[in-house]
């Protein structure tokens, strides 16, 4: 069974930070995938739209992981508001030590509740507030109080 640590990341900069503690707690860089919205993002065909390209696609590997199609379109949101995700793979021990190291970078609350809001802290002054209380999902739908980074089994 595969496991993946999912946080999603206010700046590029926090989520160097957790990329590189997790490196340093001993997760190899292939184990590690951090991404943001392209600046440059090319067209690949006459229909292509690049924009919704990447949101399919980042939907759709949120999905195959195990993420909920509301949790999926939070992530995706969040990516687009400027957020960049950081995924961590591997056994259950080290997956619980990637989402703790996730945790003390404080991930985005990204919630999960039908009507739910993204919030990003450095977008507070556009109408979002700061939230920081939240959860780690093992699964679909199980909850651990204290954290916002989830954990998805496949």
């Amino acid at each position: 069974m595969s496991k993946t640590a999912v946080g999603l990341f206010e700046n590029p900069g926090l989520a160097d930070q957790v990329v590189h503690a997790l490196e340093v707690s001993g997760f190899s860089r292939n184990d590690i995938r951090m991404l943001s919205e392209p600046t440059d993002m090319p067209v690949t065909g006459v229909m292509s739209t690049p924009r919704t390209d990447f949101q399919v696609d980042l939907d759709r590997d949120l999905r195959t992981i195990g993420a909920t199609e509301s949790e999926a379109k939070a992530y995706v949101q969040g990516v687009r508001c400027g957020g960049v995700l950081v995924f961590a793979s591997g056994s259950d021990e080290k997956i619980d030590a990637a989402a703790e190291i996730m945790n003390r970078h404080n991930p985005v609350e990204v919630e999960e509740l039908t009507g739910g809001e993204l919030h990003l802290p450095s977008r507070a002054g556009e109408g979002m507030t700061s939230v920081r209380n939240s959860s780690v999902h093992a699964g679909r739908g199980s909850r651990y109080p204290g954290a916002s980074a989830r954990v998805y089994v496949r």
